[in-house]
């Protein structure tokens, strides 16, 4: 008989130790760790001593056909898959509580269903009842989705296996699944990863394709071992604030398509409904004349998107000023403060400073550099900036603009909403940016330059609007004034 083996995993990387501990010191977090028996995280066949069996094993010439895909019937869900469902993969998905994942899997299943193929939704956190309710709700009661509330990875496999074989099977969640092969409560890092394994394995036996459901922790990771996020061929991750309609389905890892890529939908009603120009969407609410305002060309996969970045910088009466920043990484806005009061002379240690990308949309490329810094210092001037400006590149530690990839889509995204000049590196003007979409370019070549000619656009306090010299700072940023 095996000896059991305890060890104690934390829940929320799957790092083992051989005693207790408070904190994890693979991932930091407190009170995570919990005991588990990890001699039973293999199954007894798979263990016990066995003859090999033989296996053709083929050269890398020769052709081998494109794997199939299978539409969901949602332009922006087939986008960030890479063109739809390829068979045997198997995807998982995470986001926040309540922020639609549900909503979004029950639409998708039900056109496809709708359209002749055989799909499963397996929940193993609501009953049949309620996936009912839910499906009423979004007006897709008629759809032929074969239902089940069921948690036992064996049954779930062993009803499938039955008949044909289904195209997709949705499993919510992969956390409240469970597995004889393992005696850890269903949830743990153990279970976790034996019923993620089963499920796989089945995939790439029967053809079907396979959507897990995964929790999040707080810091917004899929919870469980970070294993599983190896094992699947794409995850997906469901993104959005509480307080908006937008919804932001973003590929992390794709076997089968473009990472990164983006969809955009909307929360109604009736479910998600998908926006086809997310940028005329992210620009609809815009205060134009505020200062503080900048509208940034980003590229977010393959899909060009403006949006607008929101700053506020108000003196502040407290020893250490506030730094917050909202759908931006925090470190990049302390790159940007620091290089602007180095060689701009841009005196910000006694303000706090407020950023926000506006629309619930979270930027990940260092192009909006450029179009956050003019946007903070629009707000410690008080100085309007062009409406009909787009803004985009990166800002090196000298000070210097530095060049970011595929300005052409950028350009032409920005003239298409009626944008009519960009503010861009000074080496992205030539070549094939030159003269596209008839935009007027105004290149930079640092960020003092940028930091004068906004300076020199006036403020409200009625100081000379002349235009100051390039490359010189103003005489007020010296100061520390406003």
């Amino acid at each position: 008989m095996a000896k059991n083996t305890l060890s104690f995993v934390c829940q929320n990387c799957g790092a083992a130790y051989n005693r207790w501990q408070g904190k994890c010191e693979s991932c930091g977090e407190w009170n995570t760790l919990a005991e588990e028996d990890t001699s039973g995280s293999v199954p007894v066949s798979i263990r016990s001593k066995r003859k090999g069996r033989t296996f053709a094993l083929e050269s890398l010439a020769g052709k081998s056909p494109d794997a199939p895909r299978m539409s969901s019937g949602m332009t922006e869900l087939d986008r960030v898959t890479g063109g739809g469902f390829v068979r045997g993969s198997v995807l998982l998905v995470g986001g926040d509580p309540g922020i639609g994942k549900s909503t979004l899997l029950t639409q998708a299943t039900s056109m496809m269903a709708r359209a002749g193929h055989r799909i499963v939704y397996i929940s193993g956190e609501e009953a049949i009842a309620q996936v009912r309710l839910r499906a009423e709700r979004l007006g897709l009661s008629d759809a032929p989705v074969q239902l089940a509330a069921e948690t036992s990875v064996e049954d779930i496999v062993s009803t499938l296996s039955e008949g044909t074989v289904p195209r997709l099977i949705v499993i919510d969640s992969i956390q409240t699944m469970w597995t004889d092969t393992v005696e850890s409560a269903p949830g743990t890092v153990t279970q976790v990863r034996a019923s993620a394994q089963a499920l796989i394995r089945f995939a790439k036996k029967t053809g079907a394709a396979i959507i897990l459901v995964g929790h999040v922790t707080k810091d917004g990771q899929i919870a469980g071992p970070r294993v599983v996020e190896h094992m699947v061929d794409a995850v997906m991750s469901f993104e959005g604030e509480g307080s908006q309609q937008f919804r932001i389905l973003r590929a992390v890892k794709n076997r089968f398509g473009p990472t990164d890529e983006i969809g955009v939908f909307e929360m109604t009603g009736l479910g998600l409904r998908e926006v086809t120009n997310p940028s005329e969407l992210f620009l609809s609410e815009r205060d134009l004349g505020t200062p503080g305002t900048a509208v940034f060309a980003g590229i977010e996969g393959t899909r060009p998107v403006l949006v607008e970045l929101q700053a506020l910088v108000a003196p502040t009466s407290l020893g250490t000023p506030r730094r917050a920043v909202v759908g931006w990484d925090q470190s990049r806005l302390s790159m940007v403060l620091a290089v602007l009061e180095a060689h701009c002379g841009v005196k910000l240690s006694g303000h706090d400073v407020y950023l926000n990308v506006a629309g619930g949309l979270r930027i990940h490329e260092p192009a909006a550099d450029i179009a956050a810094a003019a946007a903070l210092v629009s707000s410690l001037v008080n100085a309007q900036l062009p409406t009909d400006a787009v803004y985009f590149g990166e800002i090196s530690l000298s000070g210097v603009i530095r060049p970011v990839a595929q300005t052409p889509a950028r350009l032409k995204e920005a003239a298409k909403l009626g944008f009519k000049r960009a503010v861009l590196p000074e080496s992205a003007r030539g070549g094939e940016a030159s003269g596209d979409a008839g935009l007027s370019l105004n290149a930079v070549n640092s960020l003092t330059t940028l930091v004068a000619e906004i300076a020199a656009s006036g403020s409200r306090r009625g100081e000379s609007s002349a235009p100051a010299e390039k490359n010189a700072t103003p005489a007020r940023f010296r100061r520390g004034e406003g």
